[in-house]
């Protein structure tokens, strides 16, 4: 469970998206004046040194941050997050990595509050002595330190996520970035921001994962996109062609509920910047989503369009193919009309079935003359047999025998022209 170290990975291309990203969800969330609450989920260690023993067997820093490190052409929104980075390293070497926590750190105002939760029992050591580090070197320098406004935890950040929303303030921003180890994060991740919807559906939600060969990460951001959250973006980094193995991290995205509006326009005028430098082959590309989730009754409420259906709903649904079947709030459409040849063959059926109608009798004193009517009159024909009921007694009432001048019984039902 406790297997993951992210030193192995900082400063990758996955981080240079998800940091990148998130200097920007902070940046539209500091144009507002009242607080908000940051929340990291998976904290990890907070600061990595790219110098260790862990992040030099991997090297994946020099396919990430490193290819941006001496860059003089960098986009606007992508140089405010590499100068977060220089300014680690003022010695002008690129030698520390900031996690999550130091971005919101560094980008978060002070009345802003950070709970960082992290469940690896040596790197919240690290993630609670960093943070210490970081708040005695304000002091020194004779800067206001957070003090209880940053909160580091050894918990789970799926229930401490709970605890925390809606915020006093309500506003937050949420980060979740898990190791994805096994399966059941992919299913953990989504309950989780299901709930976290349910209970503050205001709030801004940034999900990362990395985009690899197994059905849960191919499925993953389309089972994102049916959370009831009123907007969402999408975007995937690709820096090469995965292998015919599988195996390897050449992709990863990032899932925004609730995103900023600014966003989409930044995201597309830096990601073809980002493809042609940490690319590595024709592969590399990027990709960005946006939409909407609008689902139910909702839909014929807001005008937004025709209901989409989920689940075994599509089966039935005239939306997926043809059917009579409509659904809430979905226009009427009428069924398309027969083709010419067929209706003349429906005329023509008509037209046959004319003469047996025509001769066939009407019963006496029902034809359109004696009823007042107009137009032309049937042929008479041999009157039907009707069936009785078993007869009567003679002199009964209504009998056969009966008189006419015999006596109605009180409360007998009167018929037209009746006394």
């Amino acid at each position: 469970m406790f297997s993951y170290r992210h030193a192995f990975h900082a400063g990758n291309h996955a981080d240079v998206l998800k940091h990148f990203v998130q200097v920007q969800l902070h940046k539209y969330m500091n144009q507002k004046d009242a607080a908000y609450t940051y929340v990291d989920t998976h904290a990890g260690a907070g600061v990595y040194a790219l110098d260790s023993a862990q992040a030099l067997k991997s090297g994946e820093s020099e396919g990430g941050i490193a290819r941006l490190w001496g860059r003089d052409d960098l986009p606007a929104a992508l140089a405010e997050y590499v100068d977060l980075v220089r300014a680690m390293n003022p010695s002008g070497k690129l030698r520390y990595y900031p996690g999550s926590p130091y971005v919101a750190e560094r980008c978060a105002r002070m009345e802003d509050r950070l709970r960082l939760f992290e469940l690896h029992p040596a790197d919240v050591k690290l993630l609670d002595q960093n943070i210490r580090k970081l708040e005695a070197h304000k002091a020194e320098q004779g800067e206001r330190a957070r003090g209880r406004r940053i909160i580091v935890e050894r918990a789970d950040g799926y229930q401490g996520l709970k605890a925390l929303l809606p915020p006093p303030s309500r506003r937050a921003l949420v980060l979740c970035d898990p190791p994805y180890e096994v399966k059941l994060d992919y299913k953990h991740v989504f309950d989780a921001f299901g709930e976290a919807l349910g209970r503050f559906p205001a709030g801004t939600y940034a999900i990362w994962y990395p985009v690899l060969q197994r059905m849960e990460s191919r499925q993953f951001a389309d089972r994102l996109k049916r959370l009831p959250a009123k907007e969402w973006l999408h975007v995937t980094l690709s820096v090469a062609t995965p292998g015919p193995d599988g195996t390897g991290m050449h992709s990863s995205g990032m899932f925004i509920l609730n995103p900023p509006y600014t966003l989409e326009a930044t995201l597309r005028e830096t990601m073809p910047y980002l493809v042609k430098v940490l690319g590595t082959d024709s592969g590399a590309t990027f990709r960005i989503e946006t939409g909407t989730q609008v689902t139910g009754a909702m839909t014929g409420r807001s005008g937004t369009g025709p209901r989409v259906p989920v689940g075994n709903a599509r089966r039935a649904s005239p939306l997926s193919g043809a059917g009579s079947l409509r659904l809430p709030g979905q226009a009427y459409e009428a069924p398309a009309r027969a083709p010419a040849a067929a209706e003349a063959g429906d005329a023509a059926k008509r037209e046959a079935r004319r003469p047996f109608y025509k001769t066939q009798a009407k019963p006496a004193g029902a034809t359109g003359a004696a009823r007042g009517e107009t137009g032309g009159s049937r042929e008479a024909g041999p009157a039907p047999v009707r069936s009785r009921s078993p007869a009567r007694p003679a002199g009964a009432a209504g009998g056969p025998g009966a008189s006419a001048g015999a006596p109605r019984k009180p409360g007998g039902r009167k018929g037209p022209g009746r006394p």
